[in-house]
């Protein structure tokens, strides 16, 4: 089926635990430090695939989650990073942040990556924190939690060209008629329910068509499903308007469409267009040609009378087509191996104190992940943890906002109280 929305839930893998943990051989009884780090959280990661079409794959998929890392162990040895969770896409995804429903990629290239969700960085294990005079630190991290994110996905088709028209006017028999396409036709209104692409051949040349399903009076704002559609032809180059010629009033059809245009926006109404004058192989419509044409062509606008049913007229309206859609300039590839995006920016890593009912909050990648990860029996980790909240600043905005002896801190999950030089748990 065709899908061309999506809304998706992603969390990137959580970083796994780094350890406390001491050489334990035979001979060495003061065997040092030598817990190793945890291993990072995977990310969630959005890549182009060519061979798509539509959002179909994410019709039962609603949240992504990459692997989380997994813990170090002894010997320093590093816990393994989390798998990343690709998902894939078709061109011409656009990805939207819904916590701020702001556009934050356009996803054309082939192979373009996309990181939507990063996962958390690895803790660090005690081999970490050994230095001179702590020589066996109970100190180690937790893994960071990852990303969480709620995002939209919108597709619009690339396409050069769009047809555009009434519904019945034959769009798609004309789609037919110029592209390989075969997309299902019959004689009765919105026969064409999802957009259909063709790919048009001229020479050495190749134009993307999209048809766009029939579109009636307040299609702008969603009428029929017309809205959902016109996001479509956003990206085309060049319109073609399918006119039912045999209809008692083509004239106001065409009015009704060009107004729709407008009202949608986007720069539609100003895009390059064609008026195919079509269904010429029926009496009512050969008949009207000459007036239609002319009271066209004092608008300043081109037109080219055919029968798409018939196949008459369609060869010139090709050439005209690409006549009016040149070669897109091409640029020297240098990317060949792309590197992926961050879509989200900056970090983790700041923190923040807040007053919390009777109590105070410290939040903070770093703090908690520190708060979590020592060992709480070990007067030497007391005091680290004491050191870091001193070394940055933690301290003086717990005093400026009042924090006294006895008082509750909350770092993470923990509760600690608050003395004179810290607080201990």
């Amino acid at each position: 089926m065709f899908l061309d929305r999506a809304r998706l839930v992603v969390q990137g893998g959580d970083g796994g635990r780094g350890v406390i943990s001491f050489r334990r051989e035979a001979h060495v009884p003061r065997g040092g430090p030598d817990g190793g780090d945890g291993g990072k959280g995977g990310d969630v990661v959005l890549r182009v695939d060519p061979q798509l079409g539509t959002l179909a794959d994410f019709r039962f998929t609603h949240e992504a989650r990459a692997d989380s890392g997994k813990p170090g162990a002894g010997r320093k040895s590093t816990g393994r990073s989390g798998a990343d969770r690709v998902l894939l896409l078709p061109p011409g995804t656009i990805v939207i942040d819904r916590a701020t429903n702001a556009t934050v990629a356009d996803l054309v290239t082939p192979g373009e990556e996309l990181v939507v969700a990063r996962g958390g960085v690895g803790g660090k294990g005690n081999a970490r924190f050994a230095s001179s005079t702590r020589r066996a630190p109970r100190i180690a991290e937790d893994g960071g939690k990852g990303e969480r994110r709620e995002i939209d996905l919108e597709l619009k088709l690339l396409a050069d060209v769009g047809l555009a028209g009434m519904p019945n006017a034959g769009k798609s028999t004309l789609l037919a008629a110029l592209t390989s396409a075969r997309p299902k036709i019959a004689d009765y209104p919105f026969t064409t329910l999802v957009p259909n692409l063709g790919v048009a051949r001229f020479a050495d040349r190749e134009l993307v068509i999209a048809d766009i399903p029939g579109l009636i009076e307040g299609a702008s704002h969603g009428a029929g499903l017309g809205e959902e559609f016109l996001r479509h032809v956003e990206r085309t180059r060049l319109l073609v308007h399918v006119v039912d010629a045999s209809q008692p009033d083509p004239l106001a059809n065409i009015a009704t469409i060009d107004t729709e245009l407008a009202s949608y926006g986007h720069g539609l109404v100003e895009r390059p267009r064609i008026i195919a004058l079509n269904k010429i192989d029926l009496p009512d419509a050969r008949a009207a040609i000459g007036t239609l044409s002319a009271e066209l062509a004092a608008r300043d606008v081109e037109v080219v009378a055919i029968s798409a049913a018939a196949r008459e007229g369609t060869d010139a309206l090709l050439r005209l087509i690409f006549e009016r859609c040149p070669p897109r300039e091409t640029t020297a590839r240098t990317d060949v191996t792309r590197e992926r995006r961050i879509a989200f920016g900056g970090g983790a890593t700041d923190w923040r104190v807040s007053r919390e009912g009777g109590a105070f909050r410290v939040s903070g990648d770093r703090v908690e992940r520190l708060a979590s990860g020592i060992d709480w029996a070990s007067p030497e980790a007391s005091a680290y943890f004491q050191h870091h909240l001193l070394r940055s600043g933690i301290d003086r905005e717990l005093r400026a906002l009042g924090a006294k002896e006895g008082d509750t801190v909350r770092v993470g999950t923990l509760e600690l109280e608050w003395r004179e030089g810290g607080a201990d748990e």
